[in-house]
């Protein structure tokens, strides 16, 4: 049986997931963010998360490149960084949304509920994504606050 790409795509979207801002610094100092729902956690010890990039990025040399990187999960009130940064062409990170982290400098977004510090571990071919594996090498919890959630191609509010 063959599957049709989009009824595939419109199946997957049935998954509630969180939503990301995966964060870095490009080798000229430009701040780089992408949104992604492709976060997942992988090991407690070590320490390692995963997100998948995909191939035809128009930003992947510089993700699949980044030593160090931050997944930042957006709370609900960050729908507008989410779709700002989702669009081609619209990756080069404000100032006024970010702080510098700690480790190797990774944009760490204002207000997210969490920020995950991570230096690759290893990445793996996954079909039309690459796999990016990294070890937390510090958090920032916002202890309060509601998630932005993605459920059917639409932004959602938990009920």
């Amino acid at each position: 049986m063959e599957l049709d790409v989009r009824e595939l795509r419109n199946a997957l979207g049935r998954f509630a997931t969180g939503v990301c801002l995966i964060t870095a610094v490009t080798e000229e100092g430009e701040a780089l963010a992408l949104t992604a729902n492709s976060f997942s956690s992988v090991s407690l010890d070590p320490p390692l998360v995963l997100w998948n990039l995909q191939n035809n990025s128009e930003v992947f040399g510089a993700y699949s490149g980044a030593r160090n990187y931050a997944i930042n999960v957006l709370a609900g009130n960050q729908q507008e960084l989410s779709s700002r940064y989702a669009r081609k062409g619209d990756h080069l990170l404000d100032p006024e949304h970010f702080t510098p982290g700690e480790n190797g400098g990774a944009p760490i977004i204002h207000d997210a509920l969490v920020s995950f510090e991570c230096s690759l571990d290893a990445t793996h071919p996954g079909g039309d994504h690459l796999i990016i594996v990294g070890r937390v090498d510090a958090m920032h919890v916002r202890p309060e606050g509601e998630p932005l959630v993605f459920f059917s191609g639409a932004y959602r509010a938990l009920a």
